[in-house]
């Protein structure tokens, strides 16, 4: 079952290059829009997990991602309007450079390219801090490069005087793009960030609240927001229906348990959704609190985040460790994603963790990050045997050894690298996957569940 097609007006922030101020410009007019009492629907384009914590701070509704990699092209259109239900506007902020997309593969997954998929105009967040004139030059070359990216307007951030914005705006005259804002420089809206970017909600918790306020505050001070309601408003009609999870059977309830709390903040809301349609009760437990698995647990999904930040308080809670292996020693359905993956090993720095897997992990210097192109190896509670998925990695821990004796993933690369663990009911992997381009996965993982 399907709704309609809607359309709810909308525009994408986007920039240059990442380090403009996209984050403060977005979540700023997100929040800015909710306190005129719009019910905002945020958006991110790409796999990002931390930004749309910021966005859920700042509407009061579920940030989501728009991945034209992992979930399709064709998917943006339903996963967008599947959110947006209900809403006054949207507010999508990109990834990136506004062209920049997965590696060799042209456009595909870039800010333009979901811009285009919406149909909704670009407002370009410029960092204006080291030029005068030559910012007319960079705004005619992102608003010609693609005529079908509508690039509707600028937002000069990090604008040092009254007279540098006087240059500026008379650069920009002859561009013909209005200048829709302008922003000075303002430490306090800085984001503290670490080794994967910004530092999550859940960790900061009040100083979050204050940092989302202090962005709506520069926002409001320095943007037209009657101009930006206008642009959105000019976005057309979607030719897709909204995404749907699915409709949940009777009497068929399982209980899943997905971890949370500050370790564990990585996760798109349609996968508790697709759980849900698929008979399951989702519930949630944090492995730094929690001692026990929530009552009548028949499935686990350890999803990504910072256990690396937290390894000595995930230790220390001996019982759940215990409660975790015991789970997954009984055959029970487990899915695990990078920190679950660390999680579950044997130990983390040096510190014991779940002990499920024979392998130990650690921090390391190297970054490894990129979309990846698999192929299920062995049959898991996931996915049958050559199974193919899209999915993206994002860490800078090593664990060893990198596979099991039935792997989990084979990446079509030159080197056909084989990744993560199947044992019992266990699926573990760096792989981090959008279940909402293979619902089955979800459906799968249920029907385990009642198996088991």
């Amino acid at each position: 079952m399907v709704t309609s097609a809607s359309a709810v007006p909308r525009l994408v922030v986007a920039a240059p290059s990442s380090g403009s101020g996209k984050t403060t410009v977005a979540t700023g007019l997100m929040a800015a829009l909710t306190a005129r009492g719009l019910a905002v629907s945020p958006h991110k384009v790409g796999p990002d997990y931390i930004d749309p914590g910021y966005h859920a701070l700042a509407t009061g509704r579920v940030g989501r991602n728009l991945d034209a990699y992992l979930c399709g092209p064709e998917l943006v259109g339903p996963l967008f309007l599947h959110g947006a239900r209900g809403c006054d506007i949207a507010v999508v902020e990109g990834v990136m450079g506004l062209y920049d997309g997965a590696a060799g593969e042209g456009e595909l997954a870039s800010t333009a390219h979901v811009a285009k998929l919406l149909g909704a105009p670009v407002v370009l967040v410029v960092d204006a801090s080291a030029q005068s004139r030559s910012v007319a030059a960079l705004v005619h070359g992102f608003v010609s490069w693609d005529p079908q990216v509508r690039v509707g307007g600028v937002i000069l951030n990090k604008v040092g005087s009254d007279r540098h914005e006087v240059m500026l705006r008379e650069a920009l005259d002859s561009v013909g793009v209005p200048v829709l804002g302008v922003l000075r420089r303002a430490p306090q809206v800085d984001v503290p960030s670490r080794h994967l970017g910004l530092v999550p909600v859940a960790e900061r918790q009040s100083a979050a609240v204050d940092a989302v306020a202090a962005m709506a505050a520069q926002v409001v001070d320095g943007c037209d927001l009657e101009a930006l309601v206008r642009l959105a408003r000019t976005a057309g009609p979607l030719g897709a229906a909204a995404w749907e999870p699915g409709e949940a059977p009777e009497g068929t309830g399982k209980r899943v348990a997905v971890a949370a709390g500050a370790a564990f903040t990585f996760s798109y809301a349609e996968h508790s959704e697709l759980l849900t349609a698929a008979g399951a009760e989702v519930v949630t437990f944090d492995p730094l609190r929690d001692e026990e698995l929530p009552e009548g647990t028949s499935g686990l999904v350890v999803g990504g985040g910072f256990p690396e930040m937290y390894a000595a308080e995930l230790s220390a809670n001996e019982p759940l460790r215990k409660a975790v292996a015991e789970l997954a020693l009984s055959g029970a359905p487990v899915a695990a994603e990078c920190a679950g993956l660390l999680y579950l090993s044997r130990e983390l720095d040096g510190l014991p963790m779940c002990g499920v897997l024979d392998a130990t992990a650690r921090m390391s210097r190297r970054l490894t990050l990129g979309y990846r192109d698999a192929v299920a190896v062995s049959d898991s509670v996931l996915a049958g045997a050559g199974t193919r998925m899209r999915g993206h990695e994002f860490h800078r821990t090593v664990v060893e050894p990198g596979a099991g004796a039935a792997p989990a993933w084979g990446m079509r690369t030159p080197e056909r690298r084989v990744e993560g663990f199947v044992e019992r009911g266990v699926h573990a992997s760096y792989l981090h996957t959008h279940w909402a381009a293979e619902p089955g996965v979800a459906r799968r993982f249920v029907e385990r569940c009642r198996a088991s």
